[in-house]
């Protein structure tokens, strides 16, 4: 697909299919890089979005046990 660049302002600008939008899952932010002198323009994916997922998944495995004691002895010390 080929497009022209718009002016915005002092930059210019590209449009983006709304059906390239829709099959890239782009939302109001993307991040975009320089590679190889070609733009990469990717979804900017939420921290910790697939975490209920991945716990599942330990749970599953048993994977998903306490690594530091519940008796808060790690803080005794601490003044609150």
């Amino acid at each position: 697909m080929r497009s022209n660049l718009i002016k915005i302002g002092n930059s210019k600008g590209i449009r983006i299919a709304s059906s390239i939008i829709k099959e890239c899952e782009l939302e109001n932010e993307v991040e975009i890089k320089v590679v190889n002198k070609k733009l990469i323009v990717e979804a900017v994916k939420q921290p910790r979005s697939d975490w209920d997922k991945s716990f599942g998944y330990m749970h599953q495995n048993n994977e998903d046990e306490l690594l530091i004691k519940d008796s808060n002895d790690f803080d005794k010390d601490w003044e609150w």
